[in-house]
């Protein structure tokens, strides 16, 4: 199983957003958008992470974030009142895939957090950079 780590940025929230994912050795990517929010951007940079997984084949992943929503409405614990247009691509993306989801703490001492943290918000000073 491929440990994957997650994470969404926006400056301001709502605002320009960034997300990321990152395995900590030859995986990694991340984007950007305008006019979005950080929850979008957290589910925005799960949804990356497993469809790049998919085309590489690689169908048994874990998700690690520090987004309880995420990971809570993934796992089926707290329901999905938001972005749903973004859960039904997670769902399709998905689909033949084994995942699991794990909860840690953001900012913290977590590396892959700290790392796809970084990225994320690297994303927003790229978006940031380009519209000047």
């Amino acid at each position: 199983m491929k440990t994957i780590y997650t994470d969404g940025a926006c400056k301001p929230n709502p605002g320009t957003g960034g997300w990321a994912f990152t395995d900590l050795n030859e995986i990694q990517d991340l984007g950007a958008e305008k006019n979005t929010t950080n929850n979008r951007m957290e589910l925005k940079a799960v949804i990356e992470a497993v469809k790049f997984c998919k085309k590489k084949e690689i169908l048994k992943i874990k998700i690690i974030s520090d987004s309880l929503l995420v990971i809570n409405c993934a796992k089926g614990i707290w329901r999905k009142k938001a972005n749903l247009d973004q859960w039904v691509e997670y769902l399709e993306s998905s689909k033949g895939m084994t995942i699991e989801f794990e909860w840690v703490k953001g900012h913290a001492s977590n590396r892959g957090n700290i790392e796809a943290d970084r990225l994320a918000n690297e994303a927003i000073s790229l978006i940031d950079y380009f519209k000047k």
